[in-house]
């Protein structure tokens, strides 16, 4: 979404998605590095209100949409969304636009790096934050209208130079990512462990929490090789009985669970966005046998791979 200026296709080896990468630009401000901001029309118009399907390595978007209407398309689903509304979406995840024409709103992208600076201290929203939110606003609400007030703000002092800018965009883009943590999780955003937890913290589960937080960075590094769950767990300076309780008690599925479902989205991913075969995409999995991967990919979804391509994504 973000402009060309800013945004770089990488060359591609094999047909697969594009993923984009944010870059510094010659004379940026270091109070905007990792973090771009534009309009929807910016982008959008010169592409007849359309950005095709793609993903960010390392990059978060949050998009608010003030007037307009927006259908989203984000992994396997697709949802009409009308103004006023909010849409986050996490790295990696496979997403695309379409925009009714002179639909107005902001486009925030953020370096995963820098927001997980801002929000270290805060492993649970850190982990909500890993899913995505696609947000339908009341108009009339103290919430929605605080929400757009910050976007301006943020679009202000980006444009701007004024005094401690830095901390300003700091605050501005930790706020409005609580919030769309916040308002995600009352809507019935998608399960993980930061939603629909509304239980107080102890110290012992904040603990947990940035453990689990470190496995997911683990998983999301070395999913393709599927390493043992020791593996995994040893990093983090914990057993792996241990870290199965954890993934129980705060995911409610176990350790190698996790894991699965990562490779199981990176499987539909490729199936639905790209032309590799199935035995590519298997051998890239970590799947020495494609007939093996057929097998796991039937046991999680009730279909093939190839059924569940020609079905479509989406179906």
């Amino acid at each position: 979404m973000a402009a060309d200026s800013v945004l770089r296709r990488p060359s591609r080896r094999r047909p697969e998605t594009p993923v984009y990468s944010l870059y510094g630009e010659d004379g940026r401000s270091p109070a905007l590095d990792g973090l771009h901001l534009e309009s929807i029309a910016d982008r959008s118009r010169l592409h007849n209100w359309e950005i095709r399907p793609h993903r960010h390595g390392a990059l978060v978007q949050l998009l608010l949409i003030e007037r307009g209407r927006v259908t989203v398309r984000m992994d396997e689903e697709e949802r009409v969304l009308r103004a006023p509304a909010l849409v986050w979406v996490p790295a990696l995840a496979v997403h695309g636009f379409r925009f009714a024409p002179e639909t107005e709103g902001l486009v925030i992208t953020l370096d995963q790096s820098r927001l997980r600076a801002l929000l270290d201290h805060l492993p649970e929203l850190l982990d909500s934050l890993a899913e995505p939110r696609l947000v339908a606003l009341d108009r009339g609400a103290t919430v929605t209208r605080a929400l757009f007030a910050v976007g301006h703000g943020l679009r202000e002092d980006y444009a701007g130079a004024g005094a401690w800018r830095a901390p300003a965009l700091d605050h501005a883009v930790a706020l409005l990512a609580t919030q769309a943590a916040r308002l995600g999780a009352s809507e019935g955003a998608p399960h993980g462990s930061g939603n629909g937890n509304s239980h107080a913290l102890t110290c012992g589960d904040g603990r947990a929490l940035q453990h689990l937080a470190r496995y997911r960075e683990q998983v999301e590094r070395h999913y393709r090789r599927q390493p043992p769950v020791a593996a995994l767990a040893e990093p983090l300076g914990i057993t792996p009985t241990q870290l199965n309780r954890l993934c129980r008690r705060h995911l409610q599925c176990s350790a190698l669970a996790v894991l699965h479902q990562r490779v199981l989205l990176e499987a539909k991913r490729e199936l639905g966005y790209t032309n590799l075969m199935v035995r590519q995409i298997a051998d890239g999995l970590g799947f020495a046998d494609p007939a093996y991967f057929t097998r796991f990919f039937l046991r999680h979804t009730g279909r093939s791979p190839s059924a569940w391509r020609e079905r479509g994504a989406g179906s």
